[in-house]
């Protein structure tokens, strides 16, 4: 298993789509769709391979905040992870961890906090995998009630 930063091209582009499409079809997010290339442009690539085959990725973005908010003061330098996906057989085998800790290696030195917004079902072990396994801190939450 190697991870590693890549450059957008055709093929990293067919490979995360394809990989998106699968995540799509799991339906273990809320309104997750899969990706169209547009969605790359101007982001940090990182992929998990097992040979030439890319089994997990993560990819975001820097921002500098515009304003305070109940996470960062504003002109925070902050990279936001857009997406972290593992194909379902290469899960439990720390791949995700590995992805998020060569990430944060690669972006430290140009911000001060890495954050993300998750819409998975299982917020139990999503929780689980960030907070405990990964060391972030739990922020804020968006939380809903159907009525009727």
């Amino acid at each position: 298993m190697l991870i590693k930063e890549v450059e957008l091209s055709e093929s990293v582009a067919a490979e995360l789509i394809s990989l998106s499409e699968d995540w799509e079809q799991e339906n273990s997010c809320y309104g997750y769709r899969k990706n169209d290339p547009d969605e790359f442009k101007g982001k940090r690539i990182f992929v998990a391979t097992d040979g030439d085959l890319i089994c997990g990725y993560l990819f975001g973005h820097n921002i500098t905040a515009g304003q305070d908010t109940c996470i960062y003061k504003a002109g925070t330098e902050y990279f936001e992870i857009d997406e972290l996906y593992v194909k379902p057989q290469y899960r439990n085998c720390g791949i995700g961890k590995k992805l998020f800790k060569y990430a944060e290696n690669a972006v430290s030195s140009g911000v001060s906090l890495i954050t993300l917004c998750t819409a998975t079902k299982n917020f139990r072990a999503i929780l689980h995998f960030y907070v405990d396994e990964l060391g972030m801190d739990f922020r804020s939450a968006c939380l809903f009630k159907k009525l009727k």
